[in-house]
């Protein structure tokens, strides 16, 4: 007796829905949507809410590139610029229209006379005080300082009940004048294991206007990027470490300490295929976050639905809302970008 050898090749259709339910099951898997492999450029749109944020036109526009580890932009309405850290070569920048960069501040985080042991020397996160001083967290200095309008730095804040900071990273106002900051020890030669690491945790702090340092939480390996909702109920805040990382929401009690902690989002999925991690934060006016991570800004609603992203091919440091508060200026490794939304940020 033989055995008739059949074969069975289904129709087109079925092949085609065969692989979108493959895809879905593995982007389900993965945490991520069919389309991770970044696409320098690309506005990745995953729910109908970013249409609203972002209109099919808007364009990412490389302003300048070829610098170091850019971080911390801040928009300077009093001089029509941004101000951005180069945190590798220790100075900050002044982007204007028309006149392009220059160097703004030098050195930036670090005025040791000794050569700098380590790669990150410069000042990381910037952000302006209610009289329009440029405060900054400096890695080299190990400290947060405020730029005087003759030029002087004073320094806010460089120790924690005696022992020195680690290197603060990004910082934030309140409306009521209180600053909060993240200190991990990135910006030490050694990072964790630094001999002149004095502090056993990294920490998010509150600065008092009046200079008092209180200590939120110290719960978090490496936190890193900050920024807090409209109605400043929820703090937000990055975690960078490996296997843990993640965007994260705290509520803020009505004394402005920390309360519950939730997972906006998970970023581990993202970093098995891209580079970076998540980093700085920033809201627009209907509290959607703007998160810099892995090669790319995520946009989240405020109930944590990733509704797109903006692509750079690169890890991505940091944001800042400028001109008329609807131009995103894009610090991603060595390059500032811009690009025009329709949303508009928070503070303005």
């Amino acid at each position: 007796m033989s055995i008739m050898s059949l074969s069975f090749h289904p129709p087109s259709w079925c092949r085609r829905l065969g692989l979108l339910l493959l895809t879905g099951l593995v982007c389900l898997l993965l945490g991520t949507d069919a389309h991770s492999a970044p696409i320098p450029g690309q506005i990745v749109r995953l729910d109908p809410r970013l249409s609203a944020l972002i209109s099919p036109q808007a364009q990412l526009e490389p302003l300048a590139t070829g610098l170091g580890w850019l971080e911390g932009p801040v928009w300077d309405k009093t001089q029509q610029a941004l101000l951005f850290s180069d945190v590798k070569n220790n100075v900050i920048y002044r982007w204007r229209a028309g006149a392009g960069i220059a160097p703004y501040v030098y050195p930036s985080g670090y005025t040791g006379t000794e050569p700098f042991a380590g790669k990150e020397p410069g000042a990381n996160g910037l952000t302006l005080d209610r009289q329009g001083r440029l405060v900054a967290c400096e890695h080299g200095d190990r400290r947060i300082s405020r730029r005087e309008p003759n030029g002087e730095k004073i320094t806010l804040a460089d120790r924690y009940q005696g022992r020195r900071l680690n290197s603060p990273n990004d910082l934030v106002y309140a409306s009521n004048g209180d600053l909060y900051f993240t200190d991990p020890p990135f910006g030490l030669p050694q990072a964790f294991a630094d001999p002149l690491k004095e502090l056993p945790f990294s920490g998010v702090y509150r600065l008092r206007p009046q200079g008092e340092l209180t200590l939120l939480t110290d719960q978090m390996r490496s936190p890193n990027g900050i920024a807090f909702a409209p109605d400043e109920k929820t703090l937000y805040l990055t975690d960078v470490t490996p296997g843990q990382a993640a965007w994260l929401a705290y509520r803020v009690k009505p004394d402005g300490s920390l309360g519950e902690k939730r997972v906006l989002a998970e970023a581990t999925p993202w970093q098995r295929t891209r580079k970076g991690g998540p980093d700085g934060l920033k809201i627009d006016t209907q509290g959607n976050i703007y998160g810099a991570g892995p090669s790319a800004v995520f946009i989240f609603a405020p109930d944590g639905t990733l509704l797109g992203r903006i692509e750079t091919g690169v890890p991505t440091g940091n944001l800042a809302w400028g001109e008329d508060g609807h131009t995103l200026f894009i610090t991603a490794n060595t390059s500032l970008y811009r690009i025009r939304l329709l949303a508009k940020g928070n503070g303005y």
